[in-house]
């Protein structure tokens, strides 16, 4: 089916809809990915491309938990205050993203070595120990 295939709907306006409008509200929103994260995380991806290759992890599998690792050391650097890296000079979050980024893809194409440990309590210990939030009370201050 086709955006030409859909009946007319009208606006309360009383001027027609356009059909696209309604196949567009259905796809993956990707003008929510806001532009600075964006723009950051390619600026990284141009730095790794010439470095390694670009789209290395395409044409060579990739170990997850090398990538994992790589964005929990740069958030665990941005965490602790040092907010860009010091051989890119852009943010340890743009960093964290790209290797994401590498990942998600790895893992879409095939191309990932899942070598995670077998499976173990993290989801349970954070539902068990997530509080309850009542979206209708203001947030307690520490």
């Amino acid at each position: 089916m086709t955006e030409h295939d859909l009946p007319r709907i009208f606006n309360p306006d009383g001027t027609a809809e356009n059909p696209k409008d309604r196949v567009g509200a259905g796809k993956p929103p990707l003008h929510l990915i806001p532009p600075a994260a964006e723009i950051l995380e390619a600026v990284v991806m141009g730095l790794g491309a010439r470095k390694y290759g670009e789209y290395n992890w395409r044409t060579s599998k990739v170990r997850a938990t090398v990538y994992i690792a790589a964005a929990k050391r740069h958030l665990a650097q941005w965490l602790d205050g040092q907010d860009d890296d010091p051989e890119s000079g852009v943010s340890h979050l743009a960093h964290a993203r790209a290797c994401l980024g590498v990942l998600l893809d790895a893992i879409a194409t095939g191309n990932v070595i899942d070598d995670r440990p077998t499976a173990g309590p993290a989801a349970e210990l954070i539902q068990k120990h997530t509080k309850a939030v009542s979206l209708t009370s203001p947030p307690q201050l520490r």
